[in-house]
């Protein structure tokens, strides 16, 4: 008889956090980029289709790349792009690219800006001192073969 009360509770603690998470789903359509406009307060995101047969998500983020600058070239002042690709959020800013599974939760860096803009991989990214991107590394330098040696 005591445990009925305590159960009570705890379906009603779980039904209140499920109602809480309001959060819109990335659409999940192959191949298709979509430019996310994220509404105001309240308001359910707008996605807009903006590349199909594209066949993973760094060349999804490319495209956003692409509006991101068209739009600056042309006068804009918006340095954040928000996209999807396949179920999952694209945000692109002055640091890099992000994905994230929603809009408002935790974000994972894909591909970092380096020292004059573009955008690598961050492991391919050659760094000062103070972590400052300074470019991309270059690749190793073969070693010579023993035929060729001195």
């Amino acid at each position: 008889m005591t445990r009925a009360p305590y159960f009570m509770a705890l379906g009603l603690g779980a039904l209140a956090l499920a109602s809480c998470n309001d959060s819109v789903e990335a659409p999940y359509v192959q191949g298709v980029c979509f430019a996310v406009e994220v509404g105001e307060e309240g308001e359910a995101p707008v996605f807009n289709k903006l590349a199909e047969n594209q066949p993973q998500i760094e060349h999804c983020a490319a495209r956003l790349e692409e509006m991101r600058l068209r739009f600056l070239r042309q006068g804009g002042s918006r340095q954040e792009v928000t996209g999807a690709y396949h179920g999952q959020y694209i945000f692109i800013d002055r640091e890099g690219v992000w994905i994230g599974k929603s809009l408002e939760g935790s974000r994972f860096i894909a591909m970092a800006r380096t020292g004059d803009g573009r955008l690598a991989v961050p492991g391919a990214i050659a760094r000062d001192e103070t972590g400052r991107p300074i470019g991309v590394a270059a690749p190793p330098e073969p070693s010579p073969s023993p035929a060729t040696a001195p």
